[in-house]
């Protein structure tokens, strides 16, 4: 897998991969001043398709607004561009990245006078935590690093600088041989993974930390609950103490990235009998059979090229 393909799109214009540059003293780099979001484009049979393309694009335009960051291009625009790129690339299946970001105007903390660009940019990228993690399960910690509280910085913002906390996360996973890291809150209750949303099953039951968990509300996340409902299962949105993580059923990630990947073990505890779930596999086979086209798009969540 080669991280690089051959064009960008640039502020409106396509131009080649290796002149998307932009200025050393522009606002984003000093300061973090960005909102992005990662799309896929999954192959369908004999066609791609963008999974959930305005719901993401929405999302964008969200953290932009929190950020008081205004995009100088409509909903429809993006939509389009992130379209005209994946078609630029020649792309079957693929990662996006939108990035909104403050370029070069002046340094300091007031980003105002800083001009608000735009990129978008697709490569072919693989599974996230690898091809073996959706079958056999990753192992996770709970990081000593607590997630943003709040009323500090937006939580529900997908912003640049929120994930400076994210890399801290994962990094102590990395450096203590685990795949990833599991934060709290403030208050010491489950929140989510470096980059991903966390489910536990205890007792048929599948829930998930809420919102106010200091917890990106995912894209993926609500995908889950959705298919539940659609396997006969109801999901719960309530705080979850960290122990709970020890003695679940089965507990899984989700995220663009990391797609519905199981955890098998926590602290090198294992989760139930170390394998993937049997409900985690269920919710991961229609997530994935919608995505093959083996079965139907009741949501309309695919954009096909």
């Amino acid at each position: 897998m080669s991280f690089k393909a051959d064009k960008i799109w640039f502020d409106g214009k396509l131009i080649n991969w290796d002149d998307a540059k932009i200025h050393v003293l522009s606002h984003v780099i000093h300061y973090g001043s960005g909102a992005f979001e990662g799309l896929r484009l999954y192959k369908i049979k004999d066609k791609s398709a963008v999974f959930r393309l305005k719901d993401h694009t929405k999302r964008l335009f969200e953290t932009c607004k929190i950020y008081n960051m205004e995009i100088p291009y409509s909903e429809d625009e993006i939509n389009q561009a992130i379209m005209d790129t994946i078609k630029a690339n020649n792309l079957k299946q693929a990662y996006i990245r939108p990035l909104v970001f403050r370029g070069m105007g002046a340094l300091g903390l007031n980003p105002y006078k800083c001009p608000v660009q735009v990129i978008i940019a697709a490569w072919d990228w693989g599974k996230y935590l690898g091809e073996e993690a959706l079958e056999n399960g990753i192992s996770a910690c709970v990081s000593s690093w607590k997630r943003i509280a709040p009323n500090t910085f937006p939580f529900l913002a997908k912003a640049s600088g929120n994930y400076l906390n994210s890399q801290l996360i994962k990094m102590e996973a990395i450096r203590n041989n685990y795949d990833e890291g599991i934060a709290l809150d403030i208050y010491g209750y489950i929140a989510e993974g470096s980059g991903e949303n966390v489910f536990i099953i205890r007792n048929q039951r599948i829930i998930t930390p809420p919102s106010s968990a200091s917890i990106l509300p995912g894209i993926t996340r609500h995908t889950v609950f959705k298919i539940a409902a659609k396997l006969g299962y109801k999901v719960e949105a309530h705080r979850l103490p960290r122990e709970s993580l020890y003695i679940a059923d089965e507990v899984f990630l989700t995220g663009t990235a990391a797609e519905i990947t199981p955890v098998t073990r926590i602290d090198n505890i294992p989760i139930k009998s170390g394998k993937r779930g049997p409900i985690t596999k269920e919710i991961q086979d229609c997530f994935f059979g919608i995505l093959s086209g083996e079965i139907a798009d009741d949501h309309n969540w695919l954009t096909y090229i």
